[in-house]
């Protein structure tokens, strides 16, 4: 479960078919960290609330109930109206809401409704919100970005290996003639993809377990 801080209030984060939830309960806490509850079921009789959720389904959720969406529509500003996310959900099957249990139990919201909830509950909270959120998705693109390059060193390697074997390596070689033949052809497709040599690395980098093609961070290699 990802966490993000966002002034000085916890929020967590889950996903779900590739999709980013951020948990609405966490957000209901900048404003009133013992009625969670209550704030959501009062934002969620809202009638502008309910428009909001029902056009989000339909354009996302093609098993969305629009026949007890209506029944909902009517009801909200009501003073008799209340509805909690879970009896959303369950009647109208939607997707955008999510009631969890457990230790890391609470509302959850796709991230399209979270951040209105969060602007109905603070103006302010709602732009460090998306500030913190987009913060995290950019690390875990750069991430992405690294974890794809390291696999395709270690596939280059084993290309270049193999290349090695069947076009540089003599039959007559001795095996320690071998490894120096291997280590000299690393160290040029080290330079070229690093800027330095595997020796050069261990030198820079003498307290860091592993070798230069295991490091997790670009910015370790330096």
């Amino acid at each position: 479960m990802k966490k993000i801080k966002v002034l000085e209030k916890e929020i967590s984060l889950y996903s779900q078919k590739e999709e980013d939830y951020i948990c609405i309960t966490d957000i209901a806490r900048y404003k009133h960290s013992d009625r969670t509850d209550d704030l959501i079921r009062n934002w969620l009789r809202n009638r502008n609330t309910i428009e909001f959720l029902g056009i989000w389904e339909h354009l996302n959720n093609p098993d969305f109930k629009p026949v007890e969406f209506d029944g909902f529509r009517k009801q909200a500003g009501l003073n008799s109206f209340t509805l909690t996310p879970k009896q959303w959900i369950e009647k109208t099957n939607a997707i955008g809401l999510i009631s969890k249990a457990g230790r890391y139990g609470g509302t959850y919201a796709h991230k399209d409704i979270a951040f209105e909830f969060a602007s109905w509950i603070s103006v302010e909270f709602k732009l460090y919100l998306i500030k913190e959120f987009q913060r995290l998705k950019d690390e875990e693109q750069k991430q992405l970005g690294w974890d794809i390059k390291r696999n395709l060193v270690k596939i280059n390697y084993r290309i270049h290996t193999n290349a090695i074997k069947e076009n540089l390596i003599p039959p007559e070689l001795t095996s320690r003639q071998i490894n120096l033949v291997y280590a000299s052809e690393a160290d040029i497709l080290n330079m070229a993809l690093f800027g330095m040599t595997a020796g050069q690395w261990r030198d820079a980098n003498p307290n860091k377990k592993g070798n230069i093609l295991v490091i997790t961070d670009l910015g370790e290699l330096g």
